[in-house]
């Protein structure tokens, strides 16, 4: 077949053909009513299956070009230097929190016992990282429509012990970044913001716009195909603070000290006339570890895909902002039975979802079953109450974690909450069918 070809030639060849399959195979059908409304699904061309054929052909598989270019443009779109790709959203938050507990911090390390300021109303790895290490989860209450931290708890929730806020931007929208910025300052904690439902959202603080994730000391996201962008699995950890930056490096790549990339070695010119520890002066910097680390590496056939979707990115953010108009915009009159979400003052919300709240004489279990039986895909939001659930069994009234007043709202939520998509392969149709499903099952 590649007979007298060169290998530029054969690979043109093989990723034009893969063009063809996509528009032969891989087109999806138009929607038509009675089929499934997915709350999520992959928006995606031939662009994406080309980079993945490239990367499969270059049969490099770990992290390589296609990440480079990844994380120069993610970096790019939301204006901070150090991008750091990950296998999925939950490794981003893993690394996100061990960072804090490095001893590079100095007095600033996060140690075994220290409190950290969350929600029990979302999903729980951003909290998992938290309780693994020996740390304090301090959960306060949640505020309805918005669905963020009641920030009127935070001073409630302080303690001598309190070293960091660990918080998600829910649904795609905004927490008061003002508020928890400030109260973050005034008491010299750490901020983590975990971005994996909110990549793209955007908010004002003293006067300047920042893209979510970028206010805090380190953001995270998930590229899992139901998120705002997708390589199937994958995340990715960022700041804007370069020790911050050596540690999430170190975590992500074994712990090690070395900052060699993958493949190659002596990039610092110093890798054997260096000592490290107690080690022997010159042991091999390559293998010299001043971290407890993992290998949470994304490989470059993820990266290859994160780069097409990177290019449509801005597209995929417009399309959700219009659908989550079009559809609050159909349900407006309803409000006597329903809680439509509200975005955040400040706030431009890239919206992962619609967030409804049952008012009371409704019931959320028979209209989630209504929505359901009519073909149209509805999530809880999340945990609930994480607090609730059996991984909580073992540590339930144990000083493990700490609970600020009696979650009322979570509970709320827990009980009265469902959400529906707005992601960007939905056409107006469906958005308009959702609505005349939702205004019907009420």
């Amino acid at each position: 077949m590649f007979e007298n070809k060169s290998k530029e030639e054969a690979t043109k060849e093989i990723l034009d053909s893969v063009k063809e399959y996509y528009k032969k195979f891989m087109v999806r059908p138009e929607w038509k009513d009675g089929d499934r409304i997915a709350y999520a699904s992959r928006v995606f061309d031939e662009k994406e299956m080309v980079n993945l054929a490239d990367s499969a052909l270059e049969f490099w598989l770990t992290s390589g070009r296609y990440t480079d270019r990844f994380e120069k443009g993610l970096g790019e779109y939301l204006g901070t230097p150090f991008v750091s790709l990950v296998n999925s959203g939950s490794s981003a938050n893993l690394i996100a929190f061990m960072a804090l507990t490095s001893p590079l911090l100095k007095e600033r390390q996060v140690q075994r016992g220290d409190e950290v300021i969350t929600v029990a109303c979302g999903f729980p790895t951003t909290v998992t990282p938290i309780l693994q290490y020996g740390a304090v989860p301090v959960f306060v209450d949640v505020t309805i429509p918005q669905y963020n931290v009641d920030v009127a708890q935070l001073e409630a929730a302080l303690s001598p012990k309190t070293k960091a806020v660990m918080l998600a931007h829910t649904l795609g929208n905004p927490f008061d970044l003002k508020s928890v910025t400030e109260f973050c300052k005034k008491h010299n904690l750490w901020l983590i913001e975990d971005n994996c439902d909110a990549l793209g959202s955007e908010y004002i603080l003293d006067g300047k716009t920042y893209k979510t994730g970028t206010v805090g000391d380190i953001g995270t996201s998930s590229f899992y195909p139901p998120h705002h962008m997708t390589m199937g699995e994958g995340g990715a950890v960022y700041t804007k603070n370069p020790l911050l930056h050596k540690i999430i490096r170190s975590l992500r790549d074994w712990g090690r000290d070395c900052v060699c990339p993958s493949g190659k070695d002596g990039v610092c010119g110093h890798r054997f006339d260096r000592q490290f520890g107690t080690l022997p002066l010159g042991y091999d910097h390559k293998y010299t570890y001043s971290h407890f680390g993992y290998n949470l590496k994304a490989t470059d056939l993820q990266a290859a895909i994160g780069c097409a979707q990177l290019e449509k990115f801005p597209s995929f953010v417009e399309r959700r902002k219009a659908n989550f108009k079009r559809l609050r915009a159909a349900l407006e009159d309803v409000q006597d039975k329903l809680v439509l979400p509200e975005a955040a003052p400040n706030s431009d919300p890239s919206w992962f979802g619609f967030l409804i709240t049952c008012k009371t004489g409704v019931d959320r279990t028979e209209l989630v079953k209504k929505i359901e039986s009519a073909n149209i895909q509805t999530r809880a939001l999340f945990a609930g109450n994480l607090t609730r659930h059996p991984c909580f069994d073992q540590i339930r009234g144990t000083d493990a974690y700490r609970v600020v007043g009696d979650l009322a709202v979570t509970d709320r939520i827990m009980n009265d909450s469902f959400w529906v998509g707005v992601y960007p392969g939905m056409t107006d149709k469906m958005i308009d069918k959702m609505a005349s499903v939702i205004r019907a099952s009420i």
